[in-house]
Parts: C-alpha cells; sequence; structure tokens
C-alpha cells in the first residue's frame, strides 16, 4: 500500500513538472513572439551625416533660460489625475502668453465633422492654403495652443491657414488622429476659408505629433494619387512611434519639455512598450502609417524639418531627413544647439521668430502664382 501511495505521488508530481514545463515553454514562446512582432527596423545607418548648426551654442538668447524655467515650473506642478485637467495644464502654457495681432482674424469651421479654425491675415490668399496638425503628444493641445506658430505662418505666407481639432488620446486611438488629418487633407483641398473652393497651392506643417501627422499624410497622399503638397514642414517630428532613436536616451537630461514626462516610460524594455501602446495607437507602432520614418521616403514634397540638437527627437529627425535624401526627396534638415522642443511655440524666444521666417520662405518660394486652381 505504501509503495502504491509513493508510485501515484511520483506520478502527480511528474504530471506537475510537465504542466510546469509547457507552461515556461509557451511563456519562452511569447516572449520571442512579442519581441520579434514589435522589433523595430534597425534605421542606425541613417544616424550620419550628422547637420550643421544653424547658430553656435553662445548665441542662443538668455530668453531660453526663463523657458527652461516655465517648464521646470510646469512639470513640478501636480501630476493630472485625469486628461481634461492634463488639457487644462497644457493649455496654460501657451493660451493666456498669445493674443491675434489686429491683422489676423480667426474662423471657426467644421471640417467634415473635424472642429477647426481659419487664421487668416488681412493679405490672406484663400486659394492658398496651408493645413497646421497641433502636437502635443496625440493627447494634448489644440488649435488654440499653437495659435503663435499659425498667425505667424498666416502673417509671413499669405496663405489661409487651417487648423484642426483632431481626436486624442485617451478617447480615441492615434490611428484615429492619422484619419482626422487625412480627411483635413482632402477637405482644404476642395474648400477655403469662405467657401467651397478649388485649391491653388497647397502646404501642409505641424510640430512634435503632428510633425508625424504631418509627414505620414504627405506619405499617404502620395499613395492614394491626390493632389500632392506643394512643400511640409515638420517642427521636431516624431517619425519613429517606437522611440528607437538614441537621442530618447541620450538626450533625456537636456530635454526639459518631454524628458520629465518620458524616463518613466523609457524603463520599459521596447517590445513590451510597443505591445502595450497597440490599444493606444490601433496600430503596430512600427507601421509606417504611423511611424513615417519606416516607410518609403521616396517622392515626397519639398520639405523642411527643425529640431533642436539637444531634444529627445533629435535622432528622428537626422534619420528621417538622410533615409528621404537617400530616397531621392528634397528635404532640408535645421538644427539650434540647446533649445527645447518645438521652440518655435514660444514667442519669447527670438530664435522661434528666426525659425518661423525661415519656414515661411521655404512656403513662399514654392508658391507657383500663376498655377490654376486644381479642380
Amino acid at each position: 500500500m505504501i509503495t502504491g501511495f509513493n508510485l501515484k505521488r511520483s506520478h502527480n508530481m511528474s504530471t506537475v513538472v510537465l504542466i510546469l514545463g509547457a507552461l515556461i515553454l509557451l511563456a519562452a514562446t511569447a516572449i520571442v513572439y512579442i519581441t520579434l512582432a514589435n522589433r523595430s527596423p534597425d534605421m542606425s545607418r541613417y544616424d550620419d551625416p550628422q547637420p550643421a548648426m544653424m547658430v553656435s551654442r553662445d548665441k542662443i538668447s538668455e530668453a531660453h533660460q526663463t523657458v527652461i524655467e516655465k517648464l521646470a515650473d510646469y512639470h513640478a506642478g501636480p501630476v493630472a489625475k485625469d486628461i481634461s485637467t492634463g488639457r487644462r495644464r497644457f493649455a496654460s502654457l501657451f493660451e493666456n502668453t498669445f493674443d491675434p495681432a489686429d491683422d489676423i482674424r480667426i474662423k471657426a469651421t467644421d471640417v467634415d465633422g473635424i472642429p477647426g479654425e481659419w487664421i487668416l491675415a488681412t493679405n490672406a490668399n484663400p486659394s492658398n492654403r496651408l493645413l497646421y496638425l497641433h502636437g502635443g503628444a496625440f493627447m494634448v493641445g489644440s488649435p488654440a495652443t499653437h495659435r503663435f506658430i499659425t498667425c505667424e505662418l498666416a502673417r509671413q505666407t499669405g496663405a489661409a491657414v487651417l487648423a484642426v481639432d483632431y481626436r486624442l488620446m485617451p478617447e480615441f486611438t492615434v490611428l484615429n488622429s492619422h484619419e482626422d488629418a487625412r480627411s483635413a487633407y482632402q477637405w482644404i483641398l476642395t474648400h477655403g476659408p469662405d467657401h467651397e473652393a478649388p485649391c491653388s497651392n497647397l502646404f501642409v506643417a505641424g510640430d512634435s505629433a503632428g510633425g508625424a501627422l504631418t509627414l505620414a499624410t504627405i506619405a499617404w497622399a502620395r499613395d492614394n494619387g491626390l493632389q500632392a503638397a506643394d512643400g511640409a514642414v515638420a517642427f521636431a517630428p516624431s517619425v519613429d512611434a517606437s522611440l528607437s532613436g538614441p537621442t530618447w536616451k541620450t538626450n533625456l537630461a537636456t530635454d526639459y519639455f518631454l524628458g520629465p514626462g518620458l524616463g518613466r516610460v523609457l524603463k520599459i524594455p521596447a517590445p513590451i512598450r510597443s505591445l502595450l501602446s497597440r490599444k493606444q495607437y490601433g496600430e503596430s507602432v512600427t507601421h509606417p502609417g504611423l511611424s513615417p520614418l519606416f516607410g518609403d521616403l521616396g517622392n515626397l514634397p519639398p520639405t523642411l524639418i527643425q529640431v533642436s540638437a539637444e531634444e529627445m527627437l533629435y535622432s528622428d529627425a537626422v534619420r528621417y531627413t538622410n533615409k528621404a535624401r537617400e530616397a531621392g526627396s528634397d528635404v532640408t534638415l535645421q538644427v539650434w544647439p540647446a533649445l527645447v522642443h518645438v521652440f518655435q511655440l514660444f514667442p519669447e524666444l527670438p530664435e522661434s521668430h528666426d525659425a518661423l521666417c525661415l519656414a515661411a520662405e521655404l512656403i513662399t518660394s514654392r508658391v507657383k502664382q500663376d498655377r490654376e486652381p486644381v479642380t
């Protein structure tokens, strides 16, 4: 009887060991699958050549320190417990620091169900149009928070600027944000600030997350046979949603805008981070429709990218530029030392005005005065 009992116990233990072994093997297989399925393409070959700086570091204005202090106060505030509070806190950084001048008219509009606004200077040509896609990590921001940029571009280019309030996380996915950007692109081709009318010259611009939308949208328009934009401008665009570029880590301490909020996220292993992000994005973060760096960068409109060398998105800009140039596209990369992420948002910085002037120059140089509207 004792021998039989021991045999039965031994059999049960063997079964447990087999089950545990199978579970371990299953877990290991799942980890390998997750790692391979969510691994970013290796873009390190595009880390060089490195661009020259627009100015030397000692030429950066003293006002930049004021901006750094403003961002330090912002990050030192209480952590928002809900997205509405987070959006109000972000808006407070910008909405109360800039009032459009008398030569700017802002007109609310509906872009096929997407809220938006036209920004019109007194010299606006309604057939020359610029679609602006604001940044904010696909979670915060609005046309109102980015009015310094849109008003300056409207004033300096004479284009009718349309800024759209696309859908944001967590209520929606990043894929929904892209869908709205595409809808706005199609809409602006046939709608002006006052009535339905064809477009003569079209430009697209955006910053950070909006820069990702900008570059993804012009590629989508190319692939779908739509009228190509005459030019695009991306301020510190996020072109790799997997965050695989080296400066996401090396510039963590010098990025006073993004660093304090993203430090914890970057501690998560990249494959797990990509897997967790899939629900928020609505697609794999390596999909070219969400990460323009991983797509075909040939035959794109002339594009200007501006970035700071000490922000986390610097390597995104360098890699995108080098890959696009290799594919034959006309991309200009302008780099400033030291400045904060999307420094163009801060009216108090002389560098913001300089950068926006350069962006306006690209746009005005591409306007074809004798072009008939595309019908």
